[in-house]
């Protein structure tokens, strides 16, 4: 088979989710596959992406078109087709698959088979969530339209399956569930070996964690409130720490940190380097994700593999991904969350019941099993 696959998810500054999401499965797909034929689309008119696939099944075409009139061309005029034009670049007659690992502006012949992963609905369902730039460019992509013409869906969850044939009425048998993996390895250096020698040095030494971009749907404000409302309860005095690169509308919650009793004892710290993710969340006693709506959820199983206990939302994959393995509490009461957050950290036997019960959730999610499933279902 001849596959084309969008890697623009790849671009930018910081590894998303998304961009997290691209890159393992392609590293564990192109472990296991040296007999089909991979055509890797990336544009940008300056740095392009870093790989380091060399493999020889395994091909690297970059175009150099400003985005902006890249997309207005796939977006108006249905122009350049990315399939034909990989496929001339690499001078093969053409492509069976053009595979999408998250939503992007995409144009192909109607001979290519067309696989996308779809992540999650937040655009259509909480547009709240988004900035005006972002529902306009969720707009203009035409989601519904993408899921309606392609050959496949993957979600990443039952739930995301669901919001699809709920809101966009995609038949079911064109939706399959693709689980991803989790990879967060060790460092070499132990327990906080990492964080010693590096920015991250000046954390406390006990702390509850939050890992996220900083924005209105991960709920921060409420782990704040309940945050406030726990520390007075605790015998023992513990600091919140709060991570990740600051998105839209993190002002509020900033504003809302410096007003905060307790601004002394909360910590904020920006983005997080992959290399130094599973000291920060193995030197945590727990880890809070009070986020009200998620395709999947990628830092709770990546808190959980580090072996630390998890408190997160009821709500949309969450319980299903985590299947029991976490305290589960409703994302629009902080009171809750305050209590979950004083039972775990006053009670060994359920921290370290949540602790082990999460290590055995996580071994469910291999991102080899992933690539088998993903070839697999282009097979058939």
């Amino acid at each position: 088979m001849r596959i084309g696959i969008d890697i623009r998810s790849l671009q930018g500054p910081y590894r998303t989710g998304i961009g997290t999401y691209t890159a393992e499965l392609l590293n564990a797909l192109f472990k296991i596959d040296l007999t089909n034929e991979y055509f890797l689309f990336g544009n940008s008119v300056g740095q392009p992406i870093k790989i380091t696939w060399s493999q020889p099944n395994v091909h690297l075409i970059y175009t150099h078109y400003p985005n902006k009139i890249l997309n207005a061309g796939l977006c108006v005029f249905n122009q350049p087709k990315l399939d034909t034009l990989l496929a001339k670049s690499a001078k093969i007659k053409n492509l069976d698959y053009f595979f999408s690992p998250h939503l992007n502006f995409t144009a192909l012949s109607p001979t290519t088979k067309h696989i996308i992963t779809i992540h999650d609905l937040t655009f259509a369902l909480f547009p709240e969530f988004l900035t005006y730039r972002q529902q306009l460019w969720h707009h203009l992509v035409w989601p519904k339209k993408q899921c309606e013409q392609a050959t496949l869906i993957l979600t990443p969850s039952e739930n995301t399956k669901r919001d699809l044939i709920t809101y966009y009425k995609i038949p079911e048998s064109k939706i399959k569930v693709l689980y991803p993996g989790i990879t967060i390895p060790p460092s070499e250096g132990g327990s906080r070996g990492v964080l010693a020698n590096s920015s991250l040095s000046h954390l406390p030494e006990k702390y509850i964690l939050f890992l996220g971009t900083i924005e209105p749907r991960k709920n921060i404000l409420a782990l704040i409130e309940a945050y406030e409302m726990a520390h007075t309860k605790l015998t023992n005095p513990i600091s919140l720490v709060i991570a990740g690169a600051p998105g839209w509308k993190s002002k509020s919650i900033f504003n809302h940190i410096n007003r905060s009793p307790l601004r002394k004892q909360i910590h904020v710290i920006n983005y997080v380097a992959p290399e130094d993710k599973y000291e920060l969340y193995h030197s945590a006693s727990l880890f809070v994700y009070p986020s009200i709506y998620e395709g999947f959820g990628f830092p709770v199983l990546e808190a959980i593999q580090a072996g630390v206990p998890v408190i997160t939302t009821n709500r949309s994959s969450l319980p299903e991904i985590t299947d029991g393995a976490t305290y589960l509490v409703n994302p629009h009461r902080p009171d809750e969350l305050a209590e979950g957050i004083e039972r775990i950290l006053s009670s060994p036997i359920l921290h370290n019941h949540y602790s082990i019960a999460g290590l055995r959730q996580v071994q469910k999610y291999n991102w080899e099993k992933t690539a088998r499933e993903w070839l697999n279902y282009l097979q058939k």
